[in-house]
């Protein structure tokens, strides 16, 4: 299989290249300038592989929740490059990437609460539970104030994501245990590979044009019409 996918959600910029079982990766973090190193990596990842566009599979993007503008900038370079080379498209949450490397990290872990931070006083936050190898949802994704965050609904849990670091209660709050440097994890490229490879063997792809990000906050990125 031969996967490419890209994230620029958060200050974490990232694009990695799947080929059969070979896995190269690009990142760096930065609160800014995604949109000027993004291509860059990408070329640069085809070209060490020496793979085309057009040979890919699927491409795979972070389609949120996170950045807005980073979001969209994901979406709209995957809907391009896919349009350029004819290819499908799979979109996966970026709470579900932090939850797929903790998971990974810890393969005694049971299940993950993933909180990043969303700015404003608040956090994008979903439990998650093992499946094999893989994270899959315990519930949906949302966007409060830390003090109305759940912890997934069975034991073995533990906390991930930079909403743990932004507000430090939260891991009492919701009576998960945060291990040693899980509360500055963010979504990578090659995480979402991970979550990916599942999809493309079951068919389930998108068309180029369907490749839209997921805001959930949907009050802040939609403008009133009154």
């Amino acid at each position: 299989m031969k996967l490419l996918a890209l994230d620029t959600a958060t200050e974490n910029c990232s694009a990695a290249l799947l080929i059969g079982a070979q896995l190269i990766e690009r990142e760096f973090e930065s609160a800014r300038g995604h949109a000027e190193h993004l291509l860059p990596m990408i070329e640069a990842l085809l070209s060490e592989a020496d793979v085309r566009l057009g040979a890919l599979d699927a491409l795979v993007f972070g389609r949120g929740p996170g950045s807005f503008t980073g979001v969209r900038l994901a979406a709209s370079i995957t809907q391009g490059l896919a349009f350029a080379a004819g290819r499908p498209v799979v979109a996966v949450s970026d709470l579900a990437a932090v939850a797929q490397r903790a998971l990974t990290l810890a393969p005694d872990c049971a299940a993950v609460l993933v909180c990043n931070d969303a700015r404003m006083g608040e956090v994008y936050w979903a439990p998650y539970t093992r499946r094999g190898a893989l994270a899959e949802p315990a519930g949906p994704e949302r966007v409060s104030p830390p003090a109305a965050v759940l912890p997934p609904p069975v034991a073995g849990r533990a906390g991930a994501g930079r909403g743990f670091a932004a507000y430090p209660d939260l891991a009492a709050q919701t009576g998960v245990g945060v291990p040693v440097g899980w509360e500055r994890l963010l979504p990578r490229a090659s995480d979402l590979l991970r979550l990916a490879v599942p999809e493309v063997e079951a068919g389930r792809v998108l068309r180029a044009q369907e490749a839209l990000p997921i805001y959930v906050r949907d009050a802040v990125a939609k403008p009133s019409l009154t």
